[in-house]
């Protein structure tokens, strides 16, 4: 299918990339995952513009872009409430928006979260990297937005307008709970450390990005900081050198030497993507089995969605 300009971008915004699932299985190459931090909002982004769920959508940083249409388009917003607007006026996110040719989205006052998800019917044009167009600049796999350039991509015939019921739609506080999976590292923590962990409250440091969140609280000390780099995953926990948990992210290295004291379940992943700077978390154990139970009913809810929205 031939690609049509859909965006002119007036103003990019603070950050605003191409993302999509990321770059799986490349790991064990030094290839970084990256792709969307927010994967929830930003699969249902896709399923409310009928797109595939891997289709890459644009996220946006705190600040949104202003992007005038080059074409007639139906696009779907979900995650951080940024305050959308077409032609000033402000429209509803987790649901449809028909966009005609000429109309300037932008966004006005942060509300909630950090992360949104602009996807568009059809989806958008971008460079393939490794089977993936998530952008990824520490690793000069693309760049993100920049003034004065031009968005691509296949838009679809009109959709039928739809959109989630309040209810289902996520809301993003400040401070948040989140379950964890102990391990791997247990043994280079006392019990008093592990219990110092799940009993603080830790701050979101300012300096944190879409490697890695940065936490500042009381300090937790291993018993063992000397382990064999391994394989990190999304949502580990590392404990460096000055005793601050790094919660890993999208962009996160491929291997790590620091111990592991817990991993966020990836039901809870969508919390910390969207929890802002100088915001506050604490942590609680669950079991693998906990953990295994609540991704299923995620996937299972995003499947009901995906099937209803075929029929519109």
């Amino acid at each position: 299918m031939e690609s049509k300009q859909i965006f002119d971008v007036i103003k990019p915004g603070a950050l605003t990339t191409l993302q999509d699932m990321g770059r799986e299985g490349l790991q064990r190459f030094g290839v970084p995952v990256s792709g969307a931090m927010d994967k929830f909002a930003f699969q249902i982004a896709n399923i409310l513009a009928g797109n595939a769920l891997n289709t890459a959508c644009l996220e946006v940083t705190l600040i949104g872009p202003k992007l005038q249409a080059m074409a007639s388009v139906t696009i779907a917003i979900t995650g951080a409430d940024l305050e959308p607007k077409i032609n000033g006026a402000v429209k509803p996110m987790w649901s449809t928006i028909r966009i005609n040719k000429g109309d300037v989205l932008e966004f006005g006052k942060h509300q909630s979260g950090v992360r949104s998800y602009i996807a568009v019917a059809g989806g958008f044009e971008g460079r393939t990297y490794f089977g993936s167009k998530s952008t990824d600049v520490k690793s000069g796999f693309g760049t993100p937005l920049e003034s004065g350039t031009v968005i691509s991509g296949y838009p679809s015939k009109e959709k039928k307008g739809i959109g989630l019921k309040k209810q289902y739609i996520p809301i993003y506080k400040k401070s948040v709970k989140v379950a964890v999976v102990e391990g791997p590292h247990i043994d280079s923590f006392t019990n008093e450390e592990r219990k110092r962990f799940f009993n603080s409250t830790y701050t979101v440091d300012a300096n944190s990005n879409r490697m890695g969140y940065r936490l500042k609280s009381k300090k937790i000390t291993p018993v063992n900081a000397d382990i064999w780099s391994d394989a990190v995953p999304l949502g580990g926990i590392q404990i460096p050198g000055n005793g601050q948990p790094i919660i890993l992210m999208a962009d996160r290295q491929t291997t790590g030497g620091y111990p592991r004291i817990g991993t966020v379940i990836s039901a809870d992943l969508s919390k910390v993507a969207q929890l802002v700077p100088k915001g506050e978390i604490r942590f609680y154990p669950v079991s693998v089995e906990e953990a295994q139970k609540r991704l299923v009913e995620m996937e299972n809810f995003l499947s009901v969605l995906e099937i209803f929205r075929k029929y519109f």
